[in-house]
Parts: structure tokens; sequence; C-alpha cells
């Protein structure tokens, strides 16, 4: 084979092993037998600049050869596998990663006490003891005493009562999952974070 035919064989062979990444076996092969004609066509081109006939001769043998063993290679490779892409990589999935979806700020009652519960009796019972007389004050002063316990602690839980953000969290293997925070976190839907005990941090 001349030095221009080599070069030209060289060429298109290097553009061949560019473009095999991306293809199935039958597109593979489909384009190695198109290139494989179009370099022959192109050999065939270049063996009629050769100075004599025999050298011509020997030029399209060489040509022809060449091609046959580049449609024989393109059987081969049709029958292996196919390389997956390089950017096709297979990254690993992170349990603990997820985005938020959302954020939810509330108002949680506080916990009534035994001073909420005393306070207001006593107040109830002074109050009740002010109404009527004799057994009727009796029972007016129970009832205060009740009423005023109940009341005491009702407004002892609202005294307390305290804002709570709940964070609401899908992970990247499928699972959801709510976080209480009694300040706020910072966090807004979209945040990307990972779980960190028995709570989430920004990623």
């Amino acid at each position: 084979m001349n030095k221009k035919l080599f070069l030209a064989s060289l060429m298109l062979t290097a553009v061949t092993g560019a473009f095999a990444q991306n293809m199935t076996a039958k597109q593979q092969y489909a384009a190695d037998s198109k290139r494989a004609t179009q370099r022959y066509n192109d050999d065939k081109r270049l063996c009629a600049d050769a100075g004599s006939s025999s050298a011509r001769m020997q030029c399209l043998r060489d040509a022809k050869a060449e091609y046959n063993t580049a449609l024989a290679v393109a059987k081969q490779n049709m029958s292996k596998p196919v390389a997956a892409p390089v950017n096709a990589r297979n990254e690993p999935v992170c349990p603990d990663c997820g985005k938020v979806v959302a954020v939810a700020v509330v108002d949680k009652e506080g916990e009534g006490g035994a001073l909420g519960v005393i306070a207001g009796g006593v107040a109830g019972a002074l109050l009740g003891n002010q109404v009527g007389g004799g057994t009727g004050r009796d029972l007016a002063t129970i009832a205060g005493a009740a009423g005023g316990a109940l009341a005491g602690h009702k407004i002892e839980q609202k005294v307390k009562t305290t804002k709570v953000w709940n964070v609401t969290v899908a992970f990247d293997n499928g699972n959801k999952q709510t976080y209480s925070f009694d300040h706020d976190p910072g966090l807004l839907s979209g945040d990307a974070v990972r779980s960190s005990g028995n709570s989430v941090v920004r990623r």
C-alpha cells in the first residue's frame, strides 16, 4: 500500500474509534461498513494517481484487501458488547441525602404545670366564695376552685406556647421524613440536605 493510502487508512480508523462509544452494535456495524466503503472509494481515487499501470493494479489490490479486512472487523465487533458511554457513570445513591420539600411554622402549646392549676384554683375559690351564702356559697367555692384550676391550666399552656419549624425532607432513596426544630433552621424548600443523627443539615 502506498504512503497516501496508508495515511488515509490511519485517519479513518481514528475517527471510527472516536464515534464507537455512543452506538449500539447494529449502529456501529452500519457506520463501520459505510466508512469502509467510503475509504475504499477514496483509496481507489488515490490509486489513480499511481505512476504506472502495475503500481495502480497493486494499489487497487491493497485497497480491496483493506476494504475486506475492515468489513470483517466490523462484523466481528458487532457480536461484542458495546462499551457504555464515557459519561454514563453509575453514581452511588446517597441514602442520607435529600431535598427539603416543605417548611411549616406552627404554634405548639406548652404543658401546664401545677403552678397554673393551684393559682387558678385559689383564684376561682376566692371568687366563688363571694357568691351567695351557706351551702350555696360552699358549692360556689368548690365550683370556682375547679373552674379556676382548669382555666389556670389553659392559661399556663397558652403562655408557654412556642413556635416549631417542621421541615419535610424527600430523600434520594425514596423515603420522606419530617423534622421538628424549636428555632428557625434556615432551610427553604429545594435546599439540599443530609441526615445527621436525628436531624438534618445543609449539604
